[in-house]
């Protein structure tokens, strides 16, 4: 007995599996029931947790050795609240500063077509694996007063930066912008450009198509890129020590104050340690959306 002819929407149908669209095939596992996902050989397994160990355990034992009961009277002993005031306000500082250079830093390196445009963002990454001390030695050859620009800044502007608090901020913008042009560039790239071609056909300009609508479009990368610069800034201290010094209540930030409270008083560093690590913490927890969830 032979089947009636199908038409051409039964046969599309038949091809597709039905009217509802094409049917998914279900993938089987790995011979022997078990899946990609299924248990790790040993030979990565023993690895794979000498490693998390080796990640997780000091952070564990500074959270055991924190003086938990004393907490609220070292931290607000004024040594340690000065450290903590300047560093959130110069961290913060440097942030802003970061956002008004490093996000047409980023719209130059995406957007714009240009000879050296590879070199010019090699250099821009360059402080992310310079060594901060370096960093902060290349800002005294730049802006220290007999510095390449600081003896003009020094002489026509009365203008000096090294062992000052805007020292610190320079310091910190200096080894966090990266940070942000990275972050932002990357968002930028993932960006369709086709809307701000739209925009300037129907008359705006490329400032007024950037500010009106490419902006919005990325201000979640610019947002994550700001928390990145901030919590970086925030723990500086190769470069900070070396360009601005470490003097009490005016270029002391708290890896400073750290660093100076291991050698007289160890529960004030694990104290100021422990505040550091929270801040890490709230970083990671307010960029879980972007990098701790599992595709």
């Amino acid at each position: 007995m032979t089947s009636p002819p199908l038409d051409k929407a039964g046969a599309a149908d038949t091809l597709t599996g039905g009217p509802r669209g094409p049917r998914r095939r279900r993938v089987r596992g790995a011979p022997g029931g078990r899946g990609v996902g299924g248990s790790a050989p040993l030979p990565l397994l023993l690895p794979a947790l000498i490693g998390l160990a080796f990640l997780v355990l000091p952070l564990v034992a500074l959270l055991i050795r924190a003086p938990w009961r004393s907490m609220p009277e070292l931290l607000t002993s004024t040594e340690v609240w000065q450290a903590l005031q300047l560093s959130l306000v110069c961290a913060t500082a440097a942030t802003a500063v970061s956002l008004v250079l490093g996000v047409p830093l980023a719209w130059l390196l995406a957007r714009v077509e240009f000879p050296g445009r590879g070199l010019l963002r090699a250099l821009v990454t360059l402080p992310l694996v310079l060594p901060p001390v370096v960093g902060g030695v290349a800002l005294l050859m730049a802006l220290g007063r007999n510095g390449v620009m600081g003896r003009w800044l020094d002489s026509w502007f009365g203008i000096t930066l090294p062992f000052t608090t805007a020292g610190v901020v320079v310091a910190e913008a200096f080894v966090a912008m990266p940070f942000l042009v990275i972050s932002v560039e990357g968002t930028l790239r993932a960006a369709d450009p086709r809307y701000e071609e739209a925009a300037t056909t129907l008359g705006a300009s490329r400032f007024t198509a950037f500010r009106r609508v490419t902006l919005p479009l990325i201000a979640p990368g610019i947002a994550a890129g700001a928390v990145l610069a901030w919590a970086r800034a925030l723990g500086e201290f190769g470069a900070t020590i070396t360009f601005a010094g470490n003097f009490p209540g005016r270029t002391q930030t708290m890896p400073l104050a750290v660093y100076l409270a291991l050698q007289s008083d160890p529960e004030a560093a694990i104290a100021l340690s422990v505040v550091l690590l929270a801040v890490s913490i709230a970083v990671l927890a307010g960029l879980r959306d972007r990098w701790m969830t599992a595709p």
